[in-house]
């Protein structure tokens, strides 16, 4: 866990903790990306606004050094906030405060996500002609081009291209995807804006009042 405010951070790291995991606390951003790339950790709880370098940047330069889930926080219900962190490799977003409860459930969600316990049905290489997946080594193609997914946008995609052409609602990939069953679906809107920009604005339809769904066939 990246976080300044020890406070928050004790709290958060007793919860962690008492759920099973061996939690790191650094307190500042210079010193956090170098204990991520010398421990490897599974996940990254990681704060928005660090001394020495902010929690942007460190999220850019954890996930160039070896991709892992990261889970931001921050202060203010933002949404620009939330795209940028999604666009440096964020995998999800929670707003101060939170209940550790909730907290404790991203996490635990999260390294299902990146246990790739979600990708059942898709086949080692689907996808509509110019996308490729290949679900075994969780890698995407488009164009023959490796695009470089987060955990979360790997499992977005996936799920979509389990069955493409049908839409799946707002609430269906909460609970499929992030396994939420309700809530703020904001959260799918800005992951498909992200994920969109690593494999192009047309394999992914918008349906209006209702959800997404992958294209059936390259345009």
């Amino acid at each position: 866990m990246i976080e300044d405010d020890e406070t928050i951070a004790d709290a958060v790291a007793d919860r962690l903790r008492s759920e099973g995991f061996v939690v790191e606390v650094c307190g500042d951003g210079p010193t956090g990306v170098d204990r991520v790339v010398t421990t490897g950790p599974d996940l990254v709880v990681l704060d928005l606004g660090l001394p020495g370098m902010d929690g942007l940047e460190v999220c850019r330069r954890v996930q160039r050094e070896r991709p892992v889930p990261v889970l931001m926080l921050t202060a203010r219900d933002d949404e620009a906030d939330e795209l940028l962190g999604l666009a440096v490799g964020a995998d999800d977003y929670l707003t101060k405060p939170f209940s550790m409860r909730v907290l404790a459930a991203r996490v635990h969600a999260l390294l299902r996500r990146a246990a790739g316990e979600r990708t059942a049905g898709v086949d080692a290489a689907s996808g509509p002609g110019r996308l490729s997946i290949d679900a075994d080594r969780r890698r995407v193609f488009v164009d023959g081009a490796e695009a470089h997914l987060t955990v979360t946008e790997f499992e977005l995609l996936a799920t979509l291209a389990r069955r493409p052409g049908v839409v799946r609602t707002r609430q269906q990939l909460l609970a499929e995807v992030w396994g939420y069953h309700g809530g703020a679906t904001r959260t799918i809107d800005s992951h498909v804006r992200a994920l969109r920009r690593k494999i192009g604005e047309d394999l992914i339809r918008t349906v209006h009042g209702v959800g997404y769904a992958l294209a059936e066939r390259a345009p």
